[in-house]
């Protein structure tokens, strides 16, 4: 037994210990989707505050990161998928990009564990921890336009904590989380147990209570619609030999459509041509779609001759309002929608001039866009009023905050996840979706090239899908709700008064321990 001691001892104080936090952080896959294995998270954190606690500032940092790097090393290995397969780069490279990426993520972990020691006086108190979580991750959303996948509130999507999230966001979540499993760990090690069962029963209470409250309800409506998966390869999608086969795919697919849904909708440019050169097509299916009473919003590319800029854009075909005399699509009309939030390297190239010649990579086709306005109108299509967000949008909350109105009746994502082929990044996309239906409390539709597409209503809850790789159309009625969830109304930045009121406890102790 002492030997068994002394083996311990030597991996939690020897370099054997980052190798505990890597594998920490790399279990932490098995808490998203596909997997969905939402109480995983509470095991890998222990291990992880185990390495971490009363460490040093010095070592807080390389735990941090370890943890960190097996983190999203295994969370966002699909990256390397796109890369490889349509970056034209080889699979040795496209690995050790991605090995880069993680290790660039794992700087925000790394970050929070060290200051949770340097504000402590030198060594880690993990009371601090969830805080300057906050404050790391909200750096992740940010720097570089902002990369917040995998942010720990989504692993619980279908575990007890997803009902705070009307309440405070997946934000709140992951805040909870951390607090309740550092109340856990400290009472494993039984210490301040009447303040750490507190917390524990506090923190159960309230989300007991949290699943019996809503001020979201029904309002007896519904509306029927389509989801068309066309499921083109993505080698094929910018083809100009394919172009017309594509765009027939379709029109076919949806003409049987119009007469009993109301809305159809066509996933993340669908038509493979520049909206000015489609006009033919945009307005054949806009009197198509008026003249049976039904609307049609379409992903497609738009290129202004005046500004010479491309937009990742959506449009509405068909019917609009009640009373409309006609289908009344015409170019450059204001129900469409330009994606503001571009994906790097995907949509837009940082220092372009220099890294465009370096490899394909860089060179992907539409790969130039400009941004559209952070706010914009609604969508408006058969009297529904619908926000919409295009492919990585769906993981940036506030953005979805800043286009919701009173009047929304829908949220729409439109994606195109071809690029990551049958790896688990899709699952994850979905799962973004899932948690931005609950924290709003409305109706989600999800159309994609090729799958995951699928219906979630305002609970977060799937009620709908198709496969993947499929080409298929997913109908579906779907009940309108009223109401506005807590979080859409007052705790949406919750995180940054929490971060301010943490700022000003720290200062306020280190000015109380001054001579």
């Amino acid at each position: 037994m002492s030997a068994l001691n002394g083996f311990f001892r030597q991996i939690n104080n020897g370099g054997y210990a980052y190798f505990l936090s890597f594998f920490a952080g790399a279990g932490l896959v098995f808490a998203y989707a596909p997997f969905s294995l939402w109480f995983v998270s509470l095991p890998c954190l222990l291990i992880w505050f185990k390495q971490l606690s009363n460490r040093p500032s010095k070592q807080a940092l390389y735990h941090g990161f370890s943890f960190g790097l097996g983190w999203f090393a295994t969370g966002i290995s699909w990256v390397h998928v796109s890369i490889a397969q349509f970056g034209g780069m080889p699979l040795i490279v496209s690995i050790i990009l991605m090995v880069l990426l993680s290790a660039y993520l794992a700087l925000f972990p790394a970050l929070a564990a060290w200051l949770s020691a340097r504000l402590a006086g030198n060594k880690v108190n993990l009371y601090y921890l969830p805080f300057i979580w906050l404050f790391t991750e909200y750096l992740r959303s940010r720097l570089l336009t902002g990369f917040p996948w995998l942010s720990l509130g989504y692993s619980q999507i279908d575990g007890p904590l997803a009902s705070l999230a009307p309440l405070v966001g997946e934000v709140g979540i992951s805040f909870v989380l951390l607090f309740l499993i550092v109340a856990i760990f400290a009472l494993l090690q039984k210490r301040q147990v009447l303040s750490n069962v507190s917390i524990i029963i506090a923190s159960l209470v309230v989300i007991y209570m949290a699943g019996l409250f809503s001020s979201i309800t029904t309002t007896g409506e519904t509306v029927k619609v389509a989801l068309v998966q066309g499921n083109i390869k993505q080698e094929l999608r910018w083809d100009e030999q394919q172009e017309q086969n594509i765009i027939n795919t379709y029109i076919d697919t949806t003409a049987e459509l119009y007469s009993d849904h109301d809305v159809i909708i066509w996933p993340e440019a669908a038509i493979p041509r520049l909206e000015p050169l489609a006009q033919d097509y945009l307005q054949f299916i806009d009197q198509q779609a008026f003249s049976q009473e039904s609307a049609l919003i379409t992903g497609l590319i738009n290129y202004d001759p005046d500004s010479r800029q491309f937009f990742n854009r959506l449009v509405v075909l068909g019917k609009k309002f009640n009373g409309d005399s006609a289908g009344d699509y015409y170019y450059r009309n204001s129900n469409h929608y330009d994606k503001h939030h571009l994906l790097p390297i995907g949509e837009f190239v940082p220092f372009a001039d220099v890294l465009r010649p370096i490899a394909p990579l860089f060179n992907l086709p539409m790969s130039s866009f400009s941004r559209g306005d952070y706010i914009q109108k609604n969508l408006v299509a058969n009297n529904l009023n619908i926000a919409p967000l295009i492919c990585f949008e769906i993981a940036f909350a506030e953005q979805l905050a800043a286009n919701f109105t009173d009047q929304t009746n829908v949220i729409l994502t439109v994606s195109n996840d071809a690029w990551f082929g049958d790896s688990h990044g899709p699952h994850q996309h979905l799962e973004i979706a899932r948690m931005r239906a609950l924290e709003f409390g409305r109706p989600m539709l999800r159309a994609t090239n090729n799958g995951l597409t699928a219906i979630i209503d305002h609970n977060g809850k799937i009620t709908a899908d198709i496969p993947q790789f499929q080409q298929a159309v997913l109908t579906s009625e779907i009940s309108l709700v009223s109401g506005s969830t807590i979080y859409n109304l007052y705790t949406l930045h919750l995180n940054k008064l929490l971060m301010l009121l943490f700022a000003g406890v720290v200062a306020y102790q280190k000015c109380l321990k001054k001579p």
